[in-house]
């Protein structure tokens, strides 16, 4: 039996490939698959022991796992049958250098989105600020991201683009958004009634943090008034520009009950007739 295993079938390379080469090479290939779902499993495991992580992301991860393993397992299992993979790799340079530079893009942005996956600093749902627009990520990939815009547009960013620029994440550790607003009241103004009258309407606002006391602050001496800036802190970035609105109603309330005066520019168009005495 050992001898009919034994003869060879064929040759590769100048290396004889036997019937028992080829169930060893079998026997390598489902080991590898086996150990392959073990990982994944494993993997899929740890990653929800970490905190709450999106189906995508566990998904992603554990189909890498698996591509790694199972180009280490047949890379085993080609040597096992005895072709040199040295030769091939060396046959196949020329190929792969050229195949390189055709998708270097496409290549930098599965390893931005790998890099991504593993530091898990930009995660589905997470409010960013990404070239001047805020958005919220709904799915990440290995080669892009896809978030969704405040305008209710889909957006499809470049992992690279992530990777290589300056990011806003507004929900990295907590949700935590400062606002700001901006008022000017005019001079004749008592300033201490304007701060008590400004520290009320951001304390009325319902969507702010109790836990931070509002701020107000004078930041400006402008041509027609006095410029105050109120800070309040709030758990809702996404929704920022709709609590700015309501902190501006409760601030215009407020000042109009309390007779303060927010002023505008004006000018004053002076018209001179020349006389004609001709």
């Amino acid at each position: 039996m050992w001898q009919a295993l034994s003869a060879p079938l064929f040759n590769i390379a100048s290396t004889p490939v036997t019937t028992a080469s080829i169930l060893m090479f079998l026997a390598i290939l489902g080991t590898t698959l086996l150990v392959s779902r073990l990982a994944q499993r494993a993997t899929r495991r740890a990653l929800e022991h970490r905190g709450p992580t999106d189906d995508a992301t566990v998904t992603i991860t554990a189909r890498l796992l698996h591509y790694a393993i199972i180009v280490l397992g047949l890379g085993i299992g080609v040597q096992t049958i005895g072709v040199d993979l040295g030769a091939l790799f060396a046959a196949g340079a020329f190929f792969a250098v050229a195949l390189g530079f055709a998708m270097q893009n496409v290549a930098q942005n599965f390893v931005a989105g790998v890099i991504l996956l593993a530091e898990r600093t930009i995660k589905p749902n997470d409010v960013l600020e990404v070239e001047g627009r805020m958005v919220r990520v709904t799915r990440m990939g290995l080669r892009a991201t896809v978030a969704r815009s405040r305008d209710e547009e889909d957006l499809i960013i470049p992992n690279a683009t992530l990777v290589q620029s300056t990011v806003t994440n507004y929900t990295l550790r907590d949700p935590t958004y400062r606002l700001r607003t901006s008022v000017g009241v005019s001079y004749h103004s008592d300033m201490d009634a304007v701060i008590r009258v400004l520290l009320d309407a951001a304390r009325s606002l319902p969507e702010r943090l109790e836990a931070h006391e509002p701020r107000v602050l004078m930041t400006e001496f402008a041509d027609s008034a006095v410029v105050f800036e109120v800070v309040v802190w709030t758990q809702n970035p996404w929704e920022a520009r709709v609590t700015r609105s309501s902190l501006n109603e409760a601030i215009w309330r407020g000042l109009k009950a309390a007779n303060i005066t927010i002023p505008f520019p004006q000018r004053d168009v002076h018209v001179i007739r020349h006389r004609n005495d001709a």
